[in-house]
């Protein structure tokens, strides 16, 4: 019987983890991983700040959108009353 062994694993844990952080040790230094993390904690969280007010921006903009499809509506509603009254009085 021949077992399926996957060519690609999932999360490292163990020794796989542990030699990973020994890398990052040896390239950065252990002064400037705290330092990496705090400024890529920084950069998600303008990110999701950002992406935020993007959202608000559209649902605000879509009301915007609803309420003008709305006066739209009334204007052409009067517009209509007015021909018919200008078509009455004409006639």
């Amino acid at each position: 019987m021949v077992s399926a062994i996957p060519l690609i694993g999932g999360i490292p844990a163990g020794p796989e983890l542990l030699i990973i952080l020994l890398v990052l040790v040896l390239l950065f230094g252990a002064n400037k991983i705290p330092k990496l993390a705090r400024s890529t904690g920084q950069a998600m969280g303008e990110f999701k700040k950002g992406r935020e007010q993007v959202e608000e921006e559209l649902k605000d903009m879509q009301k915007g959108e609803k309420a003008d499809s709305t006066l739209d509506d009334e204007e052409d509603d009067l517009e209509d009353l007015e021909t018919e009254t200008d078509k009455e009085t004409s006639a």
